[in-house]
């Protein structure tokens, strides 16, 4: 008699719980920023080094948010994500390198002994125009091979092994010098955005919250996207794509859809971690990053929304002890790791959780 109450019980405590639990984080990075601002030496100060590694981290989050929504909703498997990432990276940086030139070359060009900018750097001193190169450069990109690749109906394997090849092109071409990105030393040696010093403590605070920012408008709209018509032809893309198209639905027009919001937001989170962490080179749109991304994915389990984003934490928290501790093993435990998780967690932490939570 007293089962059916209990399963209830069980069942609501689980969202309840889960919300109080994302609560109680969502708190706790609103306060590291403020915790960051207090004097030297106190107890409760945040450094700027834990400021710095968390904002990173939570980038990279939104990076495995984007690619659950394709991978784990539409059944698209992207091994160039990185590469979206790079360019909105890569588009902020522009912006930075001219702000820290004031109305000379960026120092790059001007050791190459440049005597002009390209002209697509022409506008790239306006913020507001970097930001719209922010959102453009991965948008237009992700539309052009989406749409060729879709219309083609590439899916599966060969899908992924052209994102690889993507991402890894894309790498080679940055990497040159005369492309006038920086080779590959990429762009550093920031100084200020909007006119404010970049390494100051307030700065850096303001950027640690417009990414926390950004991640929950991310999840947010993620969320009422999944949970809605669209969300439910996704899943129809990716469990049934020949039934959908025999009732009368075109799956390439939401894949498309899915598939440059995914870049966008990837784009997104590649502008908020260049100011951040300083640096944006070619090894951003190393292939290993976009697998990493997959493996964040797949630890947390895709096709839930909160699972990438614990995966993205536990890994890159792991990788910066491991890379400390164990520097030269850190590519061995990731592999091991991959592994691990498509034998014994094929639905990932999430999955686990949810069995373990069922009576």
């Amino acid at each position: 008699m007293n089962q059916p109450l209990l399963v209830t019980a069980s069942q609501k405590a689980g969202p309840r719980l889960t919300l109080a639990i994302g609560a109680i984080v969502v708190l706790l990075l609103l306060a590291m920023p403020l915790l960051s601002l207090l004097p030297a030496g106190h107890a409760l100060q945040v450094s700027a080094y834990t400021l710095t590694l968390v904002g990173k981290i939570l980038c990279y989050a939104i990076v495995a948010l984007a690619l659950d929504l394709v991978w784990g909703y539409a059944g698209l498997l992207s091994l160039g994500h990185g590469l979206f990432f790079a360019l909105g990276g890569y588009a902020m940086g522009m912006y930075l390198m001219r702000q820290a030139a004031a109305d000379g070359l960026p120092a790059f060009m001007a050791f190459l002994s440049w005597s002009e900018l390209p002209w697509y750097w022409a506008g790239t001193q306006h913020f507001a125009w970097a930001m719209c190169l922010v959102v453009l450069a991965p948008g237009l990109l992700a539309l052009v091979f989406g749409f060729f690749a879709f219309r083609s109906r590439i899916k599966g394997v060969y899908f992924s092994i052209m994102t690889q090849a993507l991402t890894f092109a894309g790498m080679l071409l940055f990497f040159r010098n005369e492309t006038g990105f920086g080779g590959n030393n990429g762009f550093t040696n920031f100084r200020t955005i909007l006119g404010f010093d970049i390494a100051a403590q307030g700065t850096r605070a303001m950027l640690f919250l417009l990414t926390v920012g950004l991640l929950l408008a991310s999840l947010y709209l993620c969320w009422r996207l999944t949970t809605s018509k669209f969300g439910r032809l996704l899943t129809a893309v990716r469990d049934a794509e020949n039934r959908l198209m025999f009732c009368g639905y075109d799956p390439r027009g939401f894949k498309l859809l899915v598939w440059v919001l995914s870049a966008v937001l990837c784009g997104l989170a590649g502008a908020l971690y260049v100011p951040q962490v300083g640096i944006i080179n070619p090894s951003e749109m190393s292939p290993t990053n976009s697998i990493e991304a997959a493996v964040w994915v797949a630890l947390g389990g895709r096709g839930t929304l909160i699972g990438p984003l614990l995966g993205a934490g536990l890994v890159n928290g792991m990788k910066s002890w491991f890379t400390v501790a164990f520097p030269e093993y850190w590519l061995f435990f990731l592999g091991a790791l991959f592994i691990l998780v498509t034998l014994y967690l094929p639905k990932g932490v999430v999955g686990l959780l949810k069995k373990r939570s069922q009576p």
